[in-house]
């Protein structure tokens, strides 16, 4: 009733007529979509609370012939119309957008709302009164204008400010980058060395070439083939950005493709149905149950007929010639659409070919220079002669120059000697194979560090194309090879400076040194992952160290179907399997795997029988790369793992005997990703300390159906570290939070309906660093905060509204506090009573890298 009175009173011409449509939008939105409750019912009542003096001023507006001082709200209020609209739209196994939503929308609110109060909308509305009264007086109206035109100055200011609708720009939400639009155009991170006039020629053919409507950049593997495809999505004339193509050729920027580049990895394992699934949920669309490939094909054309007029342009990156069909499906009859496909076959049928050739000798020396000796560092060079011959060696392929370069990099002398013999093959264009025996030269280069090479045998252990949880690959390394965490984590870092894989970190202000790698995840080019799994390939499936099994459309291997009871030595078992699995699993005995890696892609999924004689698995990790968390049968089959240390779930939903049934005695570290646990912590009897009397570790992340903790939750009172973050729906933390007297370390980022802290977390001495970023709805801290007294570190991102307590003077132990300039004002104030605090203002940079 209160929003229909509010309506019809700011019903009228202009922003009146605006306004009164978006409270509309906002109160249906309100009344038909509960997963955006809490955050729509705040913005509707901030909106009736200033709908009053918005009318005011329009009226005065009018009455004066004044310029419209409301001109910067009308585009926010237009385009938060927009965002509450596609709310509207997001489906509800959505775990991606969800909670980047809901932040918008409380950012939405919280902008218009900071900003009234800074430009005290009522004294404007007051003094535009006083105009009106005096207008008789043309003296006393010139007076009264210059004394608001300081006013007037500020609200074009505003209107600047707002004209991004209110909406979170992309470079705000540094712990989001998750959440970035699926099929993006990956950011261009190196310098596209030679890749000058291929780029110029493929530009030609997109751009003015009205008869190349599908290109296919063709090119052996390891040539550069996707950093060319992503340097020309990145160009200013394709898509109107400019970052390192800024110095090519072209200054004009026509902007062509706008929003409709798709950029998509065809793996093997990825048929057309996903394809169509992730662009959907790039585009923000509800995703539709197809019935067919056929069905999905007929799905995008009628998306692609609806987002223009704009041209369209389709990147298909490193396609495999079992996807031909997916390429004829994907023809559509749509004016100004494309497809550019890269891949290292030519399907001459599908459109005109352009073959990337190698780098010259002059290009290849500039790479690898670059990567060898890099300005920062010293190290030792050799005279021109092996230089040249070295380069030579690597025969132009990009990727071959950059591993051989690193590995070289600060090397010795007689480090370069051993190499420069190893280059006797003569200069000639290689194979996919002979590229894997160069790349393998500088595997064996690790010399003597036997771990860091079997580490980077262990990456050929997950599915093409797809981010591997770096969190993943310490708990294998740990276990595998006997490591502390840090010693797993050097192994890391060493595979990354040698350009065997890239660390790609989703969050701007995630810092190392905390020890947290929740944020981190690792890529690796698709030659190298071959050479990986070449590596572990090698002899006898029984005794190998590793076993990699790969099921397509349930086409078990041969030797696995040929022999009955099949018992396998390997430490790690690696299986991944299709859309089309059907669970159907043959038996298997593996008694000594330590390493269980489960990659999948179904709805419902069915864990191994043969699981339950694995009595020395250490490490267990279900990734499924689908869409929605997958149904779980066989679960009671994890209760047999009595050796088990370290599990991460990742998108499925947990079944309430998650707590009732389990006993896991020695698990140390639990990590919940994207999963559905309600069931399992809120429909539970049992205590969560009886399932897991050992757990110092445990990560809730994107758990977006968490609205509180299960009973007994602080009877973990081995807890060392907790990370529930981005767990939109939780509202508070037990009261009994005190009782976790050994926590370290407390992440709560982005929980966004978290009210605040318990009091009693005062009683937490040993907690080192704790984090709030986001907490958009934490008001102020507990008095208590300041009995934290080793607290060292502080994230408050994101976390102006947050008063301070007078007791923060007493954390003397406080190093560092990160947050914005608003926080960082904040703190100022208590700076001379805590002499050895930092203060840094977090940077906001663009991390949109997940394309």
């Amino acid at each position: 009733m209160a929003g229909q009175v509010v309506i019809s009173a700011v019903a009228g011409a202009g922003f009146q007529m605006i306004f009164g449509d978006f409270i509309e939008v906002v109160l249906e939105a309100l009344k038909n979509n509960s997963q955006f409750k809490p955050s729509l019912k705040r913005l509707a009542d901030m909106l009736e609370e200033m709908a009053p003096n918005i009318k005011r001023i329009e009226s005065f507006n009018r009455e004066l012939d004044q310029p419209k001082q409301l001109e910067g709200l009308k585009g926010l209020v237009k385009k938060g119309n927009d965002l509450v609209s596609k709310c509207s739209k997001i489906h509800k196994y959505n775990y991606y957008k969800r909670p980047l939503y809901n932040k918008k929308l409380l950012k939405l609110g919280k902008d218009i709302r900071d900003h009234i109060t800074r430009l005290q909308l009522q004294g404007i509305a007051d003094t535009k009164e006083i105009l009106l009264t005096q207008n008789s007086t043309l003296v006393a109206v010139k007076g009264v204008s210059s004394g608001v035109s300081l006013l007037n100055d500020q609200i074009g200011k505003l209107s600047m400010t707002l004209s991004n609708g209110g909406r979170v720009d992309s470079s705000k939400s540094y712990s989001n980058t998750i959440l970035a639009g699926v099929c993006s155009p990956p950011l261009l991170k190196v310098d596209p060395v030679g890749l000058e006039i291929p780029l110029s020629d493929l530009r030609i053919k997109l751009l003015n070439d009205e008869t190349s409507q599908h290109i296919v950049l063709s090119a052996p593997g390891g040539c550069g083939k996707t950093t060319l495809a992503t340097a020309l999505c990145q160009h200013g004339d394709v898509k109107g950005t400019h970052l390192l193509l800024e110095t090519f050729f072209f200054s004009d920027s026509s902007d062509k493709f706008k929003s409709n580049i798709f950029f998509v990895n065809v793996p093997k394992l990825r048929n057309l149905m996903v394809i169509v699934k992730m662009i959907f949920q790039h585009k923000e669309f509800e995703l539709p149950d197809f019935r067919s490939e056929e069905d999905a094909a007929n799905h995008l054309e009628r998306l692609f007929q609806q987002i223009g007029p704009d041209p369209i342009l389709l990147v298909l990156d490193d396609v495999w010639p079992g996807s031909k069909s997916i390429l004829d499906k994907l023809k559509f009859r749509i004016e100004n659409y494309k497809i550019l496909v890269t891949s290292r076959y030519e399907f001459p049928s599908f459109g005109s070919t352009y073959k990337l050739k190698t780098l010259n000798l002059a290009d290849a020396m500039t790479l690898f220079q670059k990567f060898a000796f890099p300005l920062d560092q010293q190290s030792y060079a050799p005279d021109q002669e092996i230089l040249e011959e070295m380069v030579k060696w690597c025969r132009g392929f990009p990727l071959v120059i950059s591993v051989v370069g690193k590995s070289l990099c600060r090397k010795s002398a007689a480090e370069w000697r051993k190499r420069h013999r190893e280059c006797s093959k003569p200069a000639s264009i290689l194979s996919d194979n002979e590229i894997l025996d160069c790349l393998q030269s500088s595997v064996e280069a690790f010399n003597d560090d036997v771990v860091a090479k079997e580490c980077f045998m262990d990456l050929g252990s997950f599915p093409e194309d797809e981010r591997i949880p770096a969190t993943t690959l310490i708990d294998m390394w740990a276990e595998l090879y006997n490591l502390d965490e840090d010693n797993a984590i050097a192994n890391l870092h060493e595979l990354s400076d040698r350009n065997l894989i890239e660390v790609v970190v989703t969050r701007k202000d995630a810092n190392e040194d905390d020890g947290s790698y929740n944020e981190h995840f690792v890529t690796q080019h698709d030659l190298l992952r071959e050479l990986a799994i070449r590596g572990s390939n090698s002899g006898n499936i029984e005794h190998r160290k590793r076993l990699l099994l790969e099921i397509i459309e349930n086409k078990i291997p041969e030797w696995l179907m040929e022999q009955d009871q099949l018992s396998i030595r390997a430490k790690l078992l690696s299986i991944s399997t299709d859309e089309k699995f059907s669970s159907s699993w043959s038996t298997m005995q593996a008694p000594e795997v330590e390493v269980l890696l489960l990659n999948f892609r179904t709805e419902k999924y069915s864990l191994p029988e043969f699981m339950e004689r694995m009595n020395k698995l250490k490490v267990l990790a279900l990734h499924n790369y689908g869409f929605v968390p997958a149904e779980l049968s066989n679960f009671p089959l994890l209760g047999s793992l009595s050796n088990l240390k370290r599990i991460r779930l990742e998108k499925v939903s947990i079944p309430s005997l998650f707590l009732t049934s389990m006993k896991w005695r020695k698990l140390e570290k639990m990590a919940l990703v994207m999963c559905n646990i309600d069931q399992a912590f809120t429909k539970s009897t049992n205590k969560i300390s009886d399932a897991f009397p050992k757990l110092v570790d445990l990560t809730i992340d994107y758990c977006n159906d968490l609205e509180e903790l299960p009973t007994g939750f602080c009877d973990l009172v081995l807890l060392r570290k907790l990370s529930i973050t981005n767990c939109h729906k939780l509202l508070a933390l037990p009261e009994d939070m005190g009782n976790l007297l050994d926590l370290e370390v407390l992440r709560l980022n982005s929980c966004i309906e978290l009210t605040g802290l318990p009091g009693t977390i005062g009683r937490l001495h040993k907690l080192q660093i704790l984090d709030l970023s986001e907490c958009l709805s934490v008001t102020e801290l507990p008095e208590q905060i300041g009995q934290l007294h080793d607290l060292r570190k502080l994230y408050m991102i994101e976390c102006s509204s947050c008063e301070l307590p007078s007791s923060v003077e007493n954390l003397v132990r406080l190093k560092e506090v990160i947050g914005d300039q608003e926080t960082a004002m904040s703190w100022n104030r208590f700076k001379p009573c805590l002499p050895s605090l930092t203060i840094k203002v977090h940077k906001e940079n663009n991390l949109n890298w997940l394309g």
